[in-house]
């Protein structure tokens, strides 16, 4: 009986170590962090042996076949065991690709791939088809294909699950865009987080759909250089140009799509998400959306209703004239030049955390037009305070999200936007960009009134 052991105990484990159970494989799985009761419950209903709070090597390396969870990295002691003795290592998007019988749209990009994914299942489930939606959002997908039949799935694949996969092929491929981020799970070289990213459209042929933006100069340089690898059909959009096939914005202002033989009109201002990287956002969707055969009356009503994803751009509350922003899930550069874009007031701008090589002189133009006020909240925050003293008027370095939420008690005024949106992973203070996320509008629940300005 093949050995499958899976590395992880998270959404991505355990679904990964239900569907190998289901198919009859001698399963173990290993985690040396401690696993959610949530989990372990799930674990133990399908009568699966795991260990947690570290690794039993010798549980490990008599593997035919590892299923790695996208949060090890390749450095981490277990994995390097497992390829010295030539154990393969795959992700649960590889080893549920395997038994999966469905349509798949598969997104990835630096930034707006969970704003895209999302919205792509509210408009596949909005035009009554059967779909369900995993990768980093989600269910586990391995644990729908063990337990669910579905004709669609819309998955949210990150770089670290598109390094393990190899025989898997999306039927619809979106790529956001791709810029600086997670370079230190990269050797700091940007080549290899772009060939890692441009998986997401391996294997792919004519019978294929590859939706991607025109407008971000790394996609189009990549694609134009390997133009003989493309033989699917190809979708890009734009803001800048206009297209016979793809999206754009025409000259009234509306989005302008011409996908699968239709033609769409969008109004943009009917939009209740706002700024150019949500159009770019809403171009893939609807493209994706109208590939999956969903009528053009369902889109409109779904796309002009449709109010966001949780941690992105999201609107907490406005107390005493100061509106709150939780823009947790922007981890890296790009997504915090698109968040203070899109400011319209003063800014007190909350970042920090964990870096992950970022150049924060892209941000230096927006950052001294917008932000009167940087709180910047880490372990470690001496890189952020030099790449922007001389750019922001006021910096504070503080220690913890307590000690920042004292100090935006008092600078920020009547008017003002306060904005977190980190340009960093979360690791150093939080659990995930989640939890960071959720404290944050906790805290600005609490903000007592008497320290308001």
């Amino acid at each position: 009986m093949k050995r499958i052991v899976v590395l992880g105990g998270g959404e991505s484990g355990y679904g990964s170590a239900v569907l190998a159970k289901s198919k009859g494989f001698d399963v173990f799985l290993s985690d040396c962090a401690a696993i959610q009761d949530l989990y372990k419950a799930k674990l133990k209903k399908w009568d699966i042996a795991f260990e947690e709070g570290g690794h039993t090597f010798d549980l490990i390396l008599n593997a035919d076949e590892v299923i790695k969870s996208p949060g090890i990295p390749e450095k981490a002691e277990v994995i390097r065991k497992v390829r010295e003795k030539g154990i393969p290592v795959i992700s649960e998007i590889e080893f549920a690709g395997r038994y999966n019988t469905a349509k798949t749209i598969c997104v990835t990009g630096s930034n707006g791939k969970t704003t895209t994914t999302t919205l792509i299942y509210e408009l596949l489930k909005a035009g009554g088809l059967n779909v369900g939606v995993g990768g980093n959002i989600g269910d586990s997908f391995a644990y729908q294909v063990a337990t669910a039949q579905h004709d669609w799935y819309v998955l949210e694949i990150s770089s670290f699950q598109l390094d393990g996969m190899y025989d898997f092929k999306a039927d619809v491929a979106v790529l956001t865009n791709i810029t600086p981020d997670h370079l230190d799970r990269y050797d700091y070289k940007m080549e290899n987080y772009v060939r890692s990213k441009f998986r997401i459209v391996q294997n792919q042929g004519p019978e294929d759909y590859f939706i991607y933006s025109m407008d971000d100069k790394v996609t189009i340089d990549t694609v134009r250089a390997h133009k003989e690898h493309f033989r699917m059909c190809s979708l890009p959009f734009t803001v800048k140009d206009t297209l016979l096939v793809g999206a754009y914005i025409g000259a009234d202002g509306k989005i302008d799509i011409n996908c699968n033989n239709r033609e769409l009109f969008i109004d943009s201002s009917a939009l209740q998400i706002k700024g150019i990287h949500n159009i770019y956002n809403v171009m893939a969707a609807s493209m994706a959306a109208m590939i999956a055969g969903v009528d053009d009356r369902t889109i409109l009503n779904t796309l002009y209703g449709f109010t966001g994803v949780e941690h992105r751009m999201e609107r907490v509350d406005e107390k005493d004239g100061i509106l709150y922003i939780n823009d947790s899930k922007a981890t890296n550069v790009d997504s915090v030049w698109y968040a203070l874009e899109s400011m319209t007031r003063p800014t007190v701008w909350i970042a920090g955390g964990q870096d992950k090589g970022n150049d924060y002189t892209l941000l230096h133009a927006l950052a001294k037009e917008k932000v009167r006020t940087l709180i910047c909240m880490g372990v470690d925050n001496s890189k952020l305070v030099k790449a922007f003293t001389g750019v922001v008027p006021f910096i504070y370095s503080t220690g913890s999200l307590a000690e920042a939420m004292e100090r935006v008690a008092v600078v920020a005024k009547r008017g003002d936007c306060v904005l977190l949106s980190p340009a960093c992973a979360s690791f150093d203070l939080f659990k995930n960009y989640e939890e960071r996320g959720e404290l944050f509008k906790e805290s600005v629940k609490n903000l007592p009134a008497k320290q308001r300005k």
